[in-house]
Order: C-alpha cells, then structure tokens, then sequence
C-alpha cells in the first residue's frame, strides 16, 4: 500500500499544474442566505436560504435522491412527510441515464416532478470512495470492503477516470464536465469537484489531493462564471482530511472564492470523537454569511452535535436506508430507533407515532408493520422511509424553535435521553 502510494506521488509530481485565473467574485441575484436568530450558547443559527425554487429554513436536512428517486416513496408521499428540500447524486445519473437525457426531459426537478429546492453533489464523493473499494467505510476508517472490486482508474491534474458500474464503459470526468453535469440536471445548489481522501492515506497524498483540490475549484468556479444564467448557486468544499492544519488552510482557500456556500467534506476520521473535532476545526473558519453544509451526516445525534457548531444543513441516505432494514426513528429513544422486525412488535397494536401527521406514522400499527417486513412486502419498507422522514423533518423545526428560545440542550434530552 505505502509503495502504491509513493508511486502515485511521483507520477503526480511529474504532472504540470492546470491553473487559471478564478473570478474575483459571482453574483447570486436569485439566491441569499440571512440569519435570522443565533443561539446565545453556541454558533447554532437559524436562517433563511432563498433558490428559485423556494426558501427553506435553516438548519435542514437534505434527503437523498440518489438516482432521481427518494428510496421507495414517491414524491407526494415525500411531500406529505414535510420535506423542504432534496438532493440528487451527479455520479449516478450520468451513469445513468444520463445527463443530457435528464436535461432533455426539462431538467431533475421536472423529471423528478419535485418543485422545490434541490441540490446536486458534483460526482467527486462517489467517484473516489468507491474507487477506494467503499463509499462510507474507507471515508470514515471502517475498512470493511476489502474486497470489493475498485471502480476508480486513474486521478490525474486533468481530472478523474473511472470505469461504470452500468455497463463497465470508461468516463472522464473534469472541474468543468462537473459542472456541465449539474448545469443539465438544473439543480438550485449544486458543488465544486473535489477528490474525497479516504482515512487510510498518508499525510502526503491528502496533501497533494488538497493542492489539486484548489486548483479544481478555481476551476469549477471559472466554468460557472462561463456557463451562469442566474439559476444556480455553487458551493466550495473544505477538505484536508484529518489534519488540523490542512483543514484549516482549506477554509481560508475555499473562504477567499466567491463560492455561494461552503460544504465540509473529505475524511472526518476513525472515531465519532475525531470527526467532530474536524468539524469543529472547520466551521469558526468560514464566513458567517454563507449557509454551511456537512456532507454526508445525518443521524439524530449528529444534528445536536453539528447544529451547535455552525452546521446549516446536513443530507444523509441513512433515513431511507436503514427504513429498508426495518429500522424506525423514535423520538425520546436513546438509540434513536426501533427495529421493527424484533418479536415483541408482532402484536403491538399502536402506531409508530400518532403525533406525526402522516399515515406511515399515525394509521398503521408496528404489528401490521412487522408482519409487511417478515413477509418481505414492499409497502413495509414504504411506511418506514415516510415515517423517518417525518421523524427528521420534525427534528428540524423543533430545533429551530429551540435555537430561537435558547432551548437546544432541553430538545436534545428529550430527543436523547441518557
């Protein structure tokens, strides 16, 4: 592995920089974010983020669409559950079914049928983590997937090669074909490319990739000047991995860019303690006055942590990925959930949550929920992922109000309790 990796070095070494000059500034006109309430105990804040497509309230979550569709719900049932915003994966829908087809076809949101705000992610957290054999694992020092086959080819100053996981074809993907990619899927929100370090790389390759990581979103930026209409807001990614001083460096990089947003994203280390001690290098470097979102995260716990330290937004498959497992969000439940396939909810007659305003969680019991499961009926897996998602969105607004009220550690111990 270290003899793979010094290799690597020197091929990159051997590579001229690409580097152009970056805008000195963007306008947004058809997007802001203003903070509208601080918490007096921590940099926790309530704003406002305006798209064309909405403004939603701050701090909220993102759910995942990953292939133009949140996992086994529809968009009114989406709806229904609350949700103010939504995401789709770049890397996948160019796979497919393609990107010029989505934008043929009105662009995602039309595709999707979904007119609220949306985000994409630029195709690069994808890209690298399964090139690394995994994509949360390696990212968080988990290494399970050893042997899984690697999808990723060759990272080179230009940009990134990788073969499909569709068809098994090899893609190019560049700073500018990335934006290319997010102008035809025509989200609000869309990012800069950036290679995602895993945890198990030296300080030298995180090194490097942050370097290259510079040059790609000066990049980014430079095509979206070219390409902008008015319709989209790019944010800047902070990498560096575990490195407190690569993190930091990163900040004032992305800080100094006329980026709309800024994301926290790279390697957030081995442990849960690592990864928010990361965050927390981050998010008192970055200018106030622009939302701020954290990659990938979002189970209960980490919104009261990352909430407190600056975090605007968050997305996170896990609502809809662990509904697939039978796994139900509870509020007031120290682990955070309930496994509905386990015996004793065979003959539980009380719905999930009759306080959520939604079927999933008011009009179905968790027996009738437990027999959809054992018996491997799709509509199971349904009523969780809109319940979850209730769940969350409910987690939200009451994590507004109590940043507006100065409450946050009282709602984390009724959401939580030791």
């Amino acid at each position: 592995m270290a003899e793979a990796q010094k290799k690597r070095s020197r091929r990159r070494k051997k590579e001229q920089p690409i580097i152009v000059e970056p805008p000195k500034s963007l306008d947004y006109p058809n997007f802001s974010f203003d903070i509208e309430a601080t918490d007096p105990n921590s940099r926790a804040r309530v704003g406002k983020l305006k798209t064309p497509h909405g403004t939603i309230e701050t701090p909220n979550y993102i759910f995942c669409g990953t292939k133009a569709s949140i996992k086994n719900l529809s968009i009114p049932a989406v709806r229904e559950a609350r949700t103010d915003i939504i995401l789709g994966n770049t890397y996948h829908l160019l796979i497919q079914p393609g990107t010029e087809l989505i934008e043929k076809m009105g662009g995602l949101h039309n595709f999707m049928q979904w007119d609220g705000p949306m985000m994409t992610d630029s195709g690069g957290y994808q890209i690298f983590s399964m090139g690394h054999g995994s994509v949360a694992d390696e990212l968080k020092g988990r290494n399970k997937d050893k042997g899984r086959e690697k999808s990723l080819l060759k990272i080179t100053e230009e940009g990134a090669t990788f073969k499909s996981y569709w068809d098994g074809s090899t893609i190019h993907l560049t700073p500018e074909l990335a934006i290319e990619h997010q102008r035809r899927l025509g989200a609000d929100l869309i990012y800069q490319f950036d290679e995602c370090t895993p945890y198990h790389v030296d300080r030298s390759y995180t090194e490097n990739a942050l370097r290259r990581n510079y040059r790609w979103a000066d990049r980014c930026l430079k095509e979206f000047e070219r390409t902008d209409s008015g319709k989209q807001a790019l944010y800047g990614i902070v990498s560096g991995g575990v490195y407190e001083d690569l993190r930091k460096e990163s900040c004032e990089y992305v800080s100094s860019r006329p980026f709309f947003g800024t994301a926290i994203g790279d390697c957030l280390g081995g442990t849960y303690a690592e990864f928010k001690e990361i965050v927390s290098w981050c998010t008192p470097a970055l200018p106030e006055d622009r939302p701020i979102h954290l990659l990938g995260i979002g189970r209960i716990r980490d919104i009261f942590e990352c909430v407190p330290l600056g975090i605007d937004t968050f997305d996170c498959v896990s609502p809809t990925r662990i509904a697939r497992h039978g796994w139900a969000l509870e509020r007031g439940n120290p682990e955070e959930r309930i496994n509905l396939r386990n015996a004793k909810f065979r003959d539980d007659p009380e719905p999930l949550d009759p306080s959520l305003d939604v079927p999933a969680s008011r009009d179905y019991s968790k027996a009738y929920i437990h027999h959809l499961i054992k018996a491997g009926e799709m509509l199971g897996m349904q009523l969780i992922a809109q319940h979850n998602i209730a769940v969350i969105n409910r987690l939200m607004r009451e994590v507004r109000e109590a940043i507006r009220t100065g409450t946050l550690k009282e709602l984390e111990k009724e959401w939580l309790p030791e």
